[in-house]
C-alpha cells in the first residue's frame, strides 16, 4: 500500500484568535503610547502666538512692503485670516509645497507647536497687520 499523503493540522480555534488578538494589539500599541504622551492634534494658543511674531513683523508688520528677492512680490496680511489656511500654509513652507525662500527657512525653524500658536494668534477677530 502506497504511504499517504501527509495532512495538515488545524490549529485549533483558539490559537486563530489569540493570534488575531496580538496582531490586534500590536498595531494599536503605537497610537496608545501616542496618546498616552499626549501626542495628537496641536491646539494653538494665540497667546503664545503673540510672543513669537518678531520673525513674522519683519515683513508681515510693515505696510506696503514688497521683497524683491527671489522676485517682487507684495507681502500678504496675515490678520484675521483663517487659522487653518495660516497653519496649512506655514507646513507647506516648511515641507516644501510652498517655495518662498525666506518663509521655507522661517518655517524650517518652527514646531508643530509654534506653526499652532501663530495661526491661532494672527485668526483672532479685530488683529491689523500690515500688507495688501
Amino acid at each position: 500500500m502506497p504511504p499517504q499523503p501527509s495532512r495538515r493540522r488545524r490549529k485549533p480555534p483558539e490559537m486563530n484568535r489569540t493570534m488575531l488578538v496580538a496582531a490586534l494589539l500590536t498595531a494599536a500599541l503605537p497610537a496608545a503610547v501616542a496618546v498616552a504622551q499626549g501626542a495628537g492634534p496641536v491646539v494653538g494658543d494665540p497667546a503664545k502666538g503673540r510672543n513669537k511674531t518678531q520673525m513674522c513683523s519683519g515683513c508681515h508688520g510693515i505696510d506696503g512692503w514688497r521683497t524683491a528677492y527671489p522676485e517682487v512680490y507684495t507681502v500678504p496680511k496675515l490678520g484675521n485670516q483663517h487659522e487653518a489656511y495660516l497653519l496649512k500654509a506655514l507646513q507647506e513652507y516648511k515641507n516644501g509645497e510652498r517655495t518662498h525662500p525666506s518663509m521655507r527657512a522661517i518655517a524650517a525653524s518652527l514646531s508643530d507647536q509654534d506653526m499652532a500658536d501663530l495661526a491661532a494668534y494672527y485668526a483672532q477677530s479685530g488683529l491689523k497687520t500690515a500688507g495688501k
